[in-house]
């Protein structure tokens, strides 16, 4: 069995609440507040600059040149292409770049640029995945419920589109072929690391929902 059906396998549970979160079954329907997302769309800027920066981390291990080139792209395209639909919403509602990453954004970009540098090149395009995979999973999900005339439409069309499509095929394949060369333990660690990145992709939803902050409360010494 392939890694990539084993690992989603392990995560359709988690996968089945990204869908049943109350962010994705109210973007589907147009309801989501704006201000919810315009939250969410800031702290996605935020989150994928350090996404990119695991990407480019990951790319510095690769065994042989094509998969080096490829990550190196990934990151690219995960600053180019992506940035263009957040410029599109923050020049639609008038809003800029003024915060920094909430609780849930900084959990999670911790958990990828740690990965990317101290572990293995294996744990690091599985814990990479399903930033890729979940998005178009979610994406084309709501492309087939979606209310129409949908005021988050945009992004709809970005994550159920041909292009990205293909971009997350080509990551599951690459993490695929990385896989065959792995012992059991390695696996393990790739399924674990896949794991906690998907819950880390719930948690991330689940902050933007909240307009999660930091807590203001002192610790007493």
């Amino acid at each position: 069995m392939k890694f990539s059906k084993q690992a989603w396998t392990a995560i359709e549970p988690i996968y089945k609440s990204i869908i049943e979160h109350p962010f994705n079954q109210e973007l589907a329907k147009g309801t989501l507040a704006t201000e919810t997302f315009q939250f969410y769309m800031k702290q996605d800027s935020l989150y994928l600059v350090d996404f990119a920066r695991a990407l480019a981390i990951a790319a510095s291990k690769a065994g042989n040149a094509d998969d080096l080139v490829l990550l190196l792209d990934f990151s690219k395209g995960a600053i180019i292409a992506e940035r263009g639909l957040h410029e599109f919403y923050f020049d639609f509602y008038g809003i800029k770049l003024d915060v920094d990453r909430a609780p849930g954004c900084f959990t999670y970009t911790n958990f990828l640029i740690s990965t990317a540098t101290h572990k293995s090149y294996e744990e690091a395009l599985a814990a990479l995945l399903p930033c890729f995979w979940i998005y178009r999973e979610v994406g084309m999900h709501i492309h087939s419920n979606a209310a129409p005339d949908n005021p988050y439409q945009k992004w709809i069309d970005m994550y159920s589109g041909e292009e990205f499509q293909q971009i997350v095929q080509n990551a599951i394949d690459l993490t695929d072929r990385v896989a065959k060369g792995a012992n059991s333990q390695q696996l393990q660690q790739m399924q674990d690391a896949f794991v906690t990145s998907t819950r880390l992709e719930w948690i991330f939803w689940d902050s933007a929902y909240r307009m999660e902050q930091w807590s203001n409360s002192k610790v007493n010494n």
